[in-house]
């Protein structure tokens, strides 16, 4: 079985975000996972974190070297906010671990007790990138301890890219730019590099794998000075790869043409300028 190594984004919420009890059940959640893997000393649970954040990383993950610069230290915001970058989180991962396949996850994503035996299996199928979307459960669960019901929820899905995997050989052809977390394009920008670079990518939008706690598709729109300043990112990572970008890699991208542009335009992660200038060119 192939080896993993997941990581994920660790820092101190504030006492009043909602982040704190989800960066809590994500943590749990992994590390029942790998414990109820078949494959579980092949599974590597990483973390990125700040220096001052380090006490956040718990006992069973290995905190990679710390963050030394998040997204204020390359432009002036009026809103300061410590957002990381998305490559320097993906670089510690691929630089820092051995596995034959690497795993990235927004922090507030929980995932089921099977989810490192499925990957492998979809591995095993033949994918060397794809993209898990999570199940919404309700807004009811207060504390981590409640997990076993978190898990036995449901939920509904969610059409939203927030779970990726990706074989490690395809990372060192990644374009990324400078690219923070927690704004959009941050998953429309990873996206694009896997249906870019895979030979096989996939995305799984209906497994009962992930899980985040709320059931709202899209949450309050980010300060527009930081939507901007990933927009301008998103598209100068696009300019490095665009010989290379082909829509039918994308889901949907064999279907008649109004409908693969019907589908995109409903699809936040799947922007239609992208696909009517590559689509000028197919």
């Amino acid at each position: 079985m192939p080896s993993l190594a997941h990581i994920i984004n660790i820092f101190q919420p504030a006492e009043t975000s909602d982040l704190k009890l989800a960066q809590e059940v994500t943590i749990a959640s992994m590390l029942r996972a790998r414990e109820s893997s078949s494959n579980s000393a092949r599974i590597s649970l990483l973390s990125t974190q700040t220096a001052d954040d380090l006490k956040m990383v718990p006992n069973d993950f290995f905190p990679t070297t710390n963050l030394e610069r998040d997204v204020t230290s390359l432009q002036v915001f009026y809103k300061k906010m410590h957002l990381p970058i998305l490559k320097d989180i993906l670089d510690r991962l691929y630089h820092e671990t051995k596995a034959d396949y690497l795993i990235y996850s927004n922090v507030d994503i929980g995932v089921q007790p099977n989810f490192y035996d499925e990957v492998s299996r979809f591995i095993a199928q033949g994918h060397d990138a794809f993209m898990i979307n999570r199940r919404r459960i309700p807004e009811k669960f207060n504390s981590a301890q409640q997990l076993n019901e978190m898990l036995a929820e449901k939920g509904k899905s969610h059409p939203g890219f927030d779970c990726f995997v990706f074989k490690r050989e395809l990372y060192p052809k990644f374009s990324l730019a400078e690219v923070c977390i927690g704004v959009p394009f941050v998953e429309i920008t990873l996206s694009q590099n896997l249906f870019c670079f895979a030979e096989n990518p996939k995305v799984f939008t209906d497994e009962y794998l992930t899980f985040h706690i709320g059931m709202e598709i899209f949450k309050g729109r980010a300060p527009k000075e930081y939507y901007k300043y990933n927009q301008l990112q998103f598209w100068q990572a696009m300019a490095e790869i665009w010989p290379k970008l082909d829509t039918r890699k994308w889901p949907y991208g064999n279907l008649w043409f109004p409908l693969r542009m019907i589908y995109w335009g409903l699809h936040p992660c799947f922007p239609i300028r992208l696909a009517l200038k590559l689509e000028s060119t197919r």
